[in-house]
């Protein structure tokens, strides 16, 4: 096998692990569990929006009316299997166990 077709097999059986943290400059500080990690290791860094979330119970109530909005204009009305729908969407491939 070519070394590229190696590496290229190699990247996708790694699973990528995300971890909370805040970045401060060129330092990051962990929120949760940081890595355990021995030596330095390549990262990618995502910076999320600097969009305060407010309290889970009013960001829970906010969505509620965002989806009760969607429901009452009949946004979902043509979707007759959520099931399948999600599938479709996911491109989920069908477990044995999980299909009746």
């Amino acid at each position: 096998m070519p070394v590229e077709s190696l590496a290229r097999a190699l990247e996708e059986q790694i699973m990528i692990r995300t971890y909370k943290a805040i970045l401060h400059g060129d330092h990051v500080e962990w929120i949760d569990k940081r890595p355990e990690q021995t030596q330095p290791v390549p990262v990618h860094i995502t910076p999320l929006e600097d969009i305060p979330l407010g309290p889970a119970p009013e960001r829970g109530r906010a969505m509620a009316e965002a989806l009760a909005a969607l429901a009452s204009r009949g946004a979902f009305a043509a979707i007759t299997d959520p099931v399948a729908w999600q599938r479709e969407l996911r491109h989920e491939r069908s477990l044995p166990t999980r299909e009746r």
